[in-house]
């Protein structure tokens, strides 16, 4: 059983299952936690944003940072080879968290990530995206299966919002690598403007306050 965390924690928010679970978990066990969710727009609509935000609610967070990525994105897709594209919009996505961690005092950045559902989350992928950090990542979920993420889902009252289709897979290949090496990434990034496009959506951030939600602090609570 895992010991109380004191700090902050900033939460990589989607609108699917896995990652408002781990953020729940986190706060059960003491880590202050707001989130930062990762928006696919221009290249779709704010579906999921307006999505994250009710999931924040439920969940209990005060602050959601949208980060609009669908640029960036676009061209690592177009830019590097296709089958690394997971892999190289994580450790992007690392970097941007990691950048407003250190900006604002969060100590450990909280992902959904678990083995053995998405093709790309395997161990050997995962342990390339963390390279890209330097502050510890958590990863509550890393052991549970689906039904153990969706049974804890619909006690804490996020299932019927995140069973909603997701986008977040838009760029994406139909055939990703599972076993990606450090050196291979590291090569692909050479073609991209890294630091530059940190910079550029760091600079674009936007910051969502959430109302509290008494109804929906009562299920958390329920929950445990």
């Amino acid at each position: 059983m895992m010991t109380n965390i004191a700090g902050k924690g900033l939460l990589l928010l989607s609108g699917g299952f896995d990652s408002p679970v781990a953020g729940h978990l986190m706060k059960q066990q003491g880590l202050d936690i707001d989130a930062i969710h990762f928006s696919l727009e221009p290249v779709t609509d704010d579906a999921a944003e307006k999505k994250c935000m009710e999931l924040a609610r439920i969940v209990g967070l005060r602050k959601v940072y949208v980060a609009k990525v669908g640029d960036a994105f676009t061209k690592i897709a177009a830019m590097c080879s296709h089958r690394f594209y997971f892999v190289l919009s994580k450790r992007l996505m690392v970097r941007v968290a990691e950048a407003v961690a250190r900006r604002d005092g969060y100590s450990f950045l909280v992902t959904g990530e678990n083995l053995g559902q998405v093709s790309s989350q395997t161990l050997q992928n995962l342990t390339v995206i963390d390279n890209a950090a330097r502050i510890p990542v958590l990863r509550p979920l890393l052991g549970f299966d689906k039904q153990e993420i969706i049974s804890v889902a619909k006690k804490l009252g996020t299932y019927e919002t995140s069973k909603g289709p997701e986008i977040c897979d838009a760029l994406g290949p139909d055939k990703p690598s599972t076993a990606a090496t450090l050196p291979e990434i590291l090569q692909e990034e050479t073609n991209l403007n890294g630091e530059g496009l940190v910079e550029k959506v760091v600079g674009d951030m936007e910051e969502r306050a959430i109302p509290r939600d008494a109804k929906a602090a009562d299920k958390r609570e329920a929950a445990g």
